[in-house]
């Protein structure tokens, strides 16, 4: 059975690859996952372009994991030598927009969910939940999702890890910023100008260190990745507004560390967003106890995933390499995505 639901899930990802699915335009890909769901005769739900289901025998009195994975994709970048839309296995690879990430760990979660499916007197049960808008981290994606399926207790994430278990992954602040001053004639040099207003702050943000360290994620990053000021060569700038890009680690709430900028620097600063917080699980979890006996390794992840959305512990694992994700001529191994089928099955034969 596991063999066959192999082969079924790699001509998924075919007719996935196949499919355009960029973030908030997941229709088509939407109808794909339906129509695996009914091939099965497993009872699924919509809502917008997330497709679920829950095992056959869901039984409240027990507790609950998450299976989720993502279809849409980012579009592909002007390095693309090949088709994007043409899946094609040359060499044990299948090349494919969306090949790596994630539709090889989405294909290998709904076939180790459908192997589940039906099966009696297990000891959690299992919603499997096919998510949108992942990429641009959409207000239609998985947040929107939980208040839908029941109570999660704890969440297998799919993502490409190398099949190995990330159990903590940084969360993401970008914070805009803007530096004041006073414009003047250049000529003159009178005027307080804000480009220099804000280098003051710009160098603390490159410089400074939080002093909570995380065991398995390191430091707090930040990096100031634009920058925009002035409309001419000889006025002097009374605006000059940039953004910061934090990384932040399970040693600190995205508050927090908000919190902590906002106090050392200058500069107006505003969150986009405090939702996307750092997540991890414990070492002595059953799930990671589990992939640790399958000879599995454990490890920080530096990416950003839909774990950012969920507030119970959840474990990051999947086929494919996160160095794929987003390049040019992305491709997924074939027989990643069959060991990918059966590591899943097999972690979760462990506990449920």
């Amino acid at each position: 059975m596991i063999d066959q639901l192999s082969k079924e899930a790699i001509e998924l990802l075919k007719k996935l690859i196949s499919t355009p699915s960029f973030s908030g335009e997941e229709n088509e890909t939407a109808l794909l996952i339906m129509q695996w769901f009914s091939s099965h005769n497993i009872k699924f739900e919509s809502n917008k372009h997330n497709i679920w289901a829950k095992n056959k025998h869901f039984d409240a009195s027990k507790k609950t994991i998450l299976l989720n994975s993502h279809h849409d994709t980012v579009k592909p970048n002007k390095g693309y030598t090949r088709d994007p839309f043409l899946p094609e296995i040359i060499d044990g690879k299948l090349y494919g927009l969306g090949s790596n990430d994630a539709g090889g760990c989405l294909v290998s979660l709904l076939a180790a969910f459908t192997y589940f499916y039906d099966k009696k007197d297990i000891n959690y049960n299992l919603v499997m939940v096919a998510s949108a808008e992942e990429e641009s981290s959409g207000p239609n994606g998985l947040n929107s999702m939980l208040s839908i399926i029941p109570p999660i207790d704890f969440a297998i994430v799919g993502e490409p890890t190398l099949l190995q278990l990330a159990i903590a992954e940084k969360g993401l602040l970008v914070l805009d910023c803007k530096a004041k001053g006073t414009s003047g004639h250049a000529a003159h040099g009178n005027g307080d100008n804000a480009i220099y207003n804000a280098i003051n702050d710009i160098q603390w943000f490159q410089n400074f260190e939080f002093p909570k360290i995380s065991e398995t994620l390191g430091k707090v990053k930040m990096t100031v990745t634009q920058i925009q000021a002035g409309n001419q060569h000889n006025v002097i700038p009374a605006n000059c507004e940039y953004v910061v890009d934090v990384r932040v680690t399970d040693a600190y709430t995205n508050k927090e560390v908000l919190d902590i900028v906002k106090s050392n620097v200058n500069s107006e600063v505003k969150a986009r967003s405090l939702r996307l917080n750092s997540s991890s699980i414990p070492n002595n979890h059953p799930i990671v106890k589990a992939g640790i006996k399958l000879g599995k390794t454990t490890y920080g992840s530096p990416t950003l995933s839909d774990q950012a959305v969920l507030s119970c512990p959840s474990l990051k694992l999947g086929p494919g390499d996160s160095l794929r994700s987003h390049t040019a001529d992305e491709f997924i191994y074939v027989n990643e995505i069959e060991e990918g089928v059966d590591l899943y099955i097999k972690i979760l034969e462990e506990i449920v």
